[in-house]
């Protein structure tokens, strides 16, 4: 049996689509057999719309400045493109097609392909401002996936216009990733003789490369949005606060709101649009529509850096006149506060992030922690719950990169009664049922399977949990608590992880630095963990040599925290005498200690003198990555994560370059 290729491009199967289309013309009724029904049905819904058989053209509908203003317009949907497009354009060239953009009324925006097909493509105007939706130029590739919503392939003769018949095109929807909003089309046309089945593959392709990059500008926006807008979100804020994006979707609101949305429903039997999802804002300035609930003055927009990224709609509370607007006064910290007592530093680096947090923790909105592995997120995860957390509320901790994804779906959700073999007999409470009124901690919340992310999101939304095996729901509360090492908007991009469960999770995020950028930090930490490990070990104080404390602070621990409670438990543990010295050192930072037993003029040389307090961390950074990597610059680069000319500069910046030969001399001794 021929393939759609071989088929397409037979002679045999023109002269018999043509007859058919020679049939409709004087007989709309006739017999549609050898046709496509997609074709049958574009050419049924070009007649009833009186598109003239004959044409030979596009009719160009706009151009000059009302050209300019729709580009203005499709903005973001031309920059998401031109790139992606640009990097086709060699492919194109070789397959005599070019590709076309559009808008969602299938007029042409730009075009990218072969010098010589475009010539032949004006001369049916294939070109910016042209109209080829259906109405204007019959069936089309454009305009049919336009009509269908679905990836389309016209073929020579099943066009409806007798004028462009000598084509053959391939097209798709490009759509908004959040909602499936058409936002245009794109589209691969060359000569009949140009045809290829995998075309179609391409512009699928294209279009998902495109949609990806619009999501990942949404993305961006909606997390500034969010940004911007959280210490409003709180529970200290007794008004409802529902934060729309810049569409006017409804996409997060405060426990007030959504308490007061249920009273709405409750008081207003049959009133609907009242979930969350459902609750749009309409229009602009001129002809707003809002929820028949909702009061135009308590709409407010929300700028960031002079842009309007979204709006806020105020749900006034009855008991109290004072608008939401109005900010709060900062709750001090107490001095008794021990919630964060387990973080221990002193650097700017780890005092910001503590500050972050305790002001964060004010709020129940959800919290990302974000930071390499080993940095200490449970730490903080803990000192949030307990910053503002009732006395003996749960802390339920789990890491999702620890379970298969049968047991990560029964940990998290819990299961009944032999729900599945092997479940436990009586069933099992699930994590989130058991973080009830306190706090849920989800480590690793990258590595969630991406078929347990949607029942997890709707718990969120709906604060409601099904057991494995259970179809009753169980109402439940708590805070969450995220953390992740991965970079979850990549994630995004690489089908990895859902866009709508970011949202969910990362209303506002905490970075915690790695202990590379507080090396000040390592005496305390050092202190700490001694007389902690000593402790628990029942091991007696013991002496530290200072060449020891060099080589742990020249070390760019990548196992960071965790690493270095290690390090120094391992230290404790094998020293033969009551002194630490550098022979006790593990073998990964015994070099380090060499090096640093080495005087250098380095340490003390007019360059390190009159430099502000971030050149000098960035020069003593500099140092202790270049005693790790043994004066290999390529590994500093690497570790460092700049330019190796970069590396050169900083050098020379800082008067180092003469501990490249020391440190390699050592190394070579070593």
């Amino acid at each position: 049996m021929p393939n759609a290729e071989q088929m397409f491009s037979r002679p045999e199967n023109d002269r018999r689509v043509m007859l058919a289309w020679e049939r409709f013309q004087q007989d709309p009724s006739a017999d549609p057999s050898g046709l496509r029904s997609l074709i049958d049905d574009s050419w049924r819904r070009c007649q009833l719309a009186s598109v003239d058989p004959g044409q030979s053209q596009a009719p160009i509908t706009i151009s000059g400045g009302k050209l300019y203003q729709l580009r203005d317009q499709c903005a973001e949907l031309l920059g998401a493109s031109t790139p992606v497009m640009a990097q086709a354009r060699t492919f194109l060239s070789e397959t005599g097609t070019v590709m076309v953009l559009t808008d969602t009324h299938g007029t042409v925006l730009s075009m990218e392909g072969d010098p010589r097909t475009l010539g032949a493509a004006e001369s049916v105007h294939l070109l910016a401002g042209a109209n080829w939706s259906e109405s204007a130029s019959g069936t089309n590739a454009i305009g049919t996936t336009l009509s269908v919503g679905q990836p389309v392939q016209i073929h020579s003769a099943e066009h409806y216009c007798e004028g462009i018949k000598r084509w053959s095109c391939s097209a798709t929807v490009i759509r908004d990733s959040l909602d499936g909003t058409p936002l245009g089309s794109i589209d691969v046309s060359g000569l009949t003789g140009s045809y290829s089945r995998h075309t179609l593959a391409l512009v699928v392709s294209t279009a998902a490369r495109i949609e990806s990059r619009l999501a990942q500008t949404e993305l961006d926006l909606r997390y500034s949005l969010l940004e911007a807008c959280v210490h409003l979100m709180n529970d200290q804020n007794s008004d409802g606060v529902i934060l729309f994006d810049r569409r006017g979707r409804a996409i997060k609101a405060n426990h007030q709101a959504a308490e007061m949305l249920i009273e709405l429903e409750r008081a207003n039997i049959g009133l609907s649009g009242l979930r969350l999802p459902d609750i749009r804002i309409i229009g602009d300035d001129q002809s707003l529509v809002l929820p028949q609930w909702a009061q135009r003055d308590h709409l407010e927009p929300v700028l960031v850096e002079g842009k309007q990224v979204g709006a806020l709609l105020t749900m006034p509370n009855r008991q109290r006149t004072k608008s939401v607007f109005v900010s709060l006064p900062s709750m001090p910290i107490e001095d008794l506060d021990t919630s964060f007592e387990r973080v221990v530093g002193v650097s700017a680096a780890i005092r910001s992030t503590v500050s972050r947090a305790r002001q964060l923790a004010k709020s129940r909105v959800p919290v990302l922690l974000t930071g390499e592995t080993g940095v200490g997120k449970e730490v903080f995860a803990r000192g949030i719950h307990e910053a503002h957390s009732n006395p003996g509320a749960p802390f339920v901790a789990l890491n999702c990169g620890g379970f298969s994804r049968e047991l990560l779906s029964s940990e998290l959700f819990g299961h009944a009664e032999g729900s599945f073999t092997g479940a436990k007999r009586g069933g099992m409470i699930g994590k989130i049922e058991a973080a009830n009124g306190g706090t849920l901690f989800l480590d690793e919340i990258g590595e969630m399977p991406m078929d347990l992310q949607p029942n997890f999101l709707r718990v969120l939304e709906e604060g409601e949990v099904y057991r494995l095996g259970e179809n009753k729901p169980r109402k439940v509360s708590f805070r969450l608590v995220a953390a992740t090492h991965r970079d979850l908007r990549k994630e995004i991009r690489d089908g990895n992880f859902r866009m709508d469960l970011f949202y969910r999770i990362a209303v506002t995020s905490i970075h915690i630095p790695p202990l590379r950028e507080r090396q000040e930090d390592i005496p305390l930490l050092f202190q700490h963990y001694v007389k902690q490990l000593s402790k628990q070990h029942g091991l007696g104080v013991k002496e530290v040599r200072p060449g020891v404390m060099n080589a742990l602070q020249g070390y760019g621990w990548p196992g960071n925290v965790r690493e270095f409670r290690n390090a120094v438990e391992s230290m404790l543990l094998t020293a033969p005498g009551s002194v630490i010295t550098e022979g006790d050192l593990p073998p990964e930072l015994l070099h380090m200690a060499h090096v640093a037993s080495q005087p250098s003029a380095i340490d003390g040389d007019s360059h390190a003198r009159d430099l502000t307090r971030l050149e000098a961390a960035e020069r003593e950074a500099l140092i202790g990555a270049m005693r790790q990597c043994l004066g290999n610059l390529t590994a500093v680069a690497r570790h460092l994560g700049i330019a190796k000319s970069t590396v050169y500069l900083k050098l020379k910046r800082f008067g180092l370059e003469s501990l490249v030969d020391e440190l390699r001399a050592q190394s070579a001794l070593s």
